[in-house]
């Protein structure tokens, strides 16, 4: 990921605490809870831009979060974010976490500006764009998808995830925090995973909704066998969920050992 341009002027810099229910059982900082700040940390940069009412809303389509070094619970951390590419309707962002006393996070979302009464995809202003490329020379971004659903005749498990009402966010969808969820109840018993540096990404397709018979599509690939997934991955386990409603592909999420 693109380092932090640091110092600049133009790269967002705010600090906060961790809460309780920012950790999980051993005081980590959870990958929903990372995934909330990410949100948030850009609410507040958007305000400071003086952006917030004419581009209110923005969906995600990808967030690529790579866990470096643990963040203890009751540190205060330190959120970067700026932007990494643009184009005339869509631009990564990245944002790095640190903890005071240690830990880092690196992540980079793709994100899509929203038109309130069309709801699709709609242009950026000319002073936003202008305001997003200080930090950046990419001005021609192009969505490409990393990753491929799995099959349901060759998955290791398949599980229902309910959905409540408390997933549910202003667009009427399942929020982008919540498939994070997913991710942390996947590492649960897994605390060789989060013992080292991790990268999880997860690719959204289509919204999940209240009332959606929401399940999980796990898949294994052990390593000498992930060689689709990249030349450099082919030395380690690469792990893949698909969340489908029926047939339908919702998103995608993989993980592996950086």
């Amino acid at each position: 990921m693109m380092p932090v341009p640091d110092p600049h002027p133009d790269v967002f810099d705010i600090e906060w605490p961790l809460r309780v229910a920012d950790v999980d059982r051993t005081g980590r900082l959870k990958f929903d809870a990372a995934t909330r700040h990410i949100q948030d940390v850009g609410s507040d940069q958007l305000r400071e831009m003086g952006f917030e009412e004419t581009h209110p809303l923005w969906i995600v389509r990808r967030t690529m979060i790579d866990m470096i070094e643990p963040i203890e619970f009751k540190d205060m951390i330190r959120l970067r974010r700026w932007c990494s590419g643009t184009s005339n309707r869509w631009c990564d962002m990245r944002v790095r976490i640190d903890g005071r006393r240690g830990g880092r996070i690196e992540s980079e979302a793709f994100w899509i500006n929203i038109n309130r009464e069309t709801q699709g995809p709609a242009r950026i202003s000319d002073d936003f764009i202008a305001g997003l490329q200080k930090t950046t020379s990419v001005d021609r971004l192009r969505w490409k998808a990393y990753l491929k659903a799995g099959a349901r005749d060759d998955a290791v498990a398949v599980r229902a995830y309910p959905v409540r009402v408390s997933d549910i966010d202003i667009f009427d969808h399942m929020n982008n925090s919540v498939y994070w969820s997913v991710i942390e109840d996947y590492l649960y018993d897994k605390p060789e995973l989060v013992a080292k540096p991790l990268r999880v990404t997860i690719e959204h397709d289509l919204p999940v909704a209240l009332g959606d018979q929401l399940e999980i599509i796990q898949h294994e690939y052990p390593a000498g066998s992930t060689d689709k997934f990249g030349t450099d991955l082919v030395d380690r386990t690469v792990t893949t969920l698909t969340y489908v409603v029926g047939d339908e592909v919702k998103a995608v999420a993989s993980l592996f050992s950086l």
